[in-house]
């Protein structure tokens, strides 16, 4: 079927005014001012959306998508993510990683959870690896899962300044970040080495050797967590002052918290005159959230969620910023940067990934690959194992 979308206030990520879109194959075929005239014969959805804004879908590129945690015993591994735990926030396209548990979660379990995602609908890539060095693998080599496993597109979360982490020597380090960068030279993918930062006070230390004395540029770099401390961030923005793209996590900050909110984070961002470009938004979606004592054991913890998208990019229009300049870090820059083509813009020939919000610039109706997973705020299509809900 052909839908044709109709009055809608059109955000591309850049904003093009009022627009309608007619959607078939999984694509957008087409965008114009002026209704078009179509075949009778043709089986053609038409929905008036009477001006509401439309984007296109987020991209999540930080998700536990076999989940994560693990650190508080057996029984603190959270369970995999379901798909609409991402289409009910807006979320079409997501990038699966692995985390503390990168022994009894495997590679193979992630890439082969990115392709049931695919299947059910959503767009799904992965990292190989996790925290760990030596790193998990599924060929046998980093260079050799992002040549040849088509879901993945490059090595992570590799864990530094945390006490859960292997403790890379600079050495490693470089070599794992080499292996990414030549794997995508070959293979035309990101190709990057995403970094999981944690609370340790070298902070960014190793990063900063690496780009003093290596010769790969520094795009190959993409930190994560990147606001989880206040001085960490300030760290984080002199990184991306020589080209690298720092990755804002949307996790939970209660106030008087050594941390910023991904809202806070990125406005700090864009009011430091930096390439607006360098910055992405994530949800560590399903992900252990955790806060641990001082001899390092749990002390509690919660779970990401991908909603911590859209309700950031709500906050951030509510606090007055223009949904044009806030976007980007959601979507196009996301795509541009792990190289997902057809993602992340809404463009003749692109994915016809997109969402449509309410006045108060909340997720309300979602499309991923050209068919409608949300409508009104509630899912139409479930993952195969969701319980259903009334």
């Amino acid at each position: 079927m052909l839908h044709l979308l109709l009055d809608a206030e059109l955000y591309a990520p850049q904003r093009l005014g009022r627009r309608n879109l007619l959607i078939g194959g999984e694509r957008v075929l087409w965008i114009g001012p002026d209704e078009p005239t179509l075949p009778r014969e043709l089986a053609v959805e038409y929905v008036d959306l009477g001006g509401a804004c439309v984007t296109p879908g987020l991209i999540d590129a930080h998700a536990h998508l076999t989940g994560g945690g693990g650190e508080a015993g057996y029984a603190s591994r959270v369970p995999p993510m379901q798909l609409s735990q991402f289409t009910l926030g807006g979320v079409t396209s997501a990038v699966g990683v692995l985390g503390t548990d990168d022994l009894t979660r495997t590679t193979a379990q992630l890439v082969a959870t990115a392709r049931g995602f695919e299947e059910e609908g959503l767009s799904a890539w992965c990292y190989t690896g996790g925290y760990h060095l030596p790193p998990t693998t599924l060929t046998g080599s980093v260079r050799g899962d992002i040549v040849h496993l088509d879901r993945v597109i490059g090595f992570g979360e590799l864990a530094l300044s945390d006490h859960r982490s292997s403790q890379p020597t600079l050495d490693e380090l470089l070599r794992i970040a080499s292996e990414c960068h030549v794997a995508g030279l070959m293979t035309g993918k990101a190709g990057v080495l995403h970094l999981h930062l944690g609370d340790g006070p070298r902070g960014f230390d190793l990063v900063r050797e690496a780009l003093a004395i290596a010769e790969l540029p520094a795009r190959v770099w993409h930190p994560t967590h990147v606001n989880r401390r206040r001085a960490l961030f300030d760290e984080a923005l002199e990184l991306a002052e020589h080209g690298v793209t720092l990755d804002i996590t949307a996790f939970p900050v209660v106030e008087g918290e050594d941390a910023y909110s991904a809202a806070e984070a990125l406005e700090r961002f864009l009011e430091a005159d930096l390439d607006p470009t360098r910055v992405t938004v994530s949800s560590d979606g399903g992900g252990c959230l955790p806060q641990f004592d001082e001899d390092g054991r749990i002390a509690s913890f919660d779970v990401g969620s991908p909603l911590a998208l859209s309700e950031t990019l709500a906050e951030l229009v509510a606090r007055g910023h223009a949904l044009e300049d806030v976007l980007p870090a959601f979507t196009s820059n996301v795509a541009s940067f792990l190289r997902l083509p057809r993602k992340g813009v809404l463009s003749a020939g692109a994915d016809a990934d997109l969402v449509v919000l309410d006045a108060e610039h909340r997720v309300r109706d979602v499309m991923a690959r050209g068919r409608w997973m949300v409508r009104g705020g509630r899912a139409l299509v479930r993952g195969r194992f969701e319980a259903p809900r009334s």
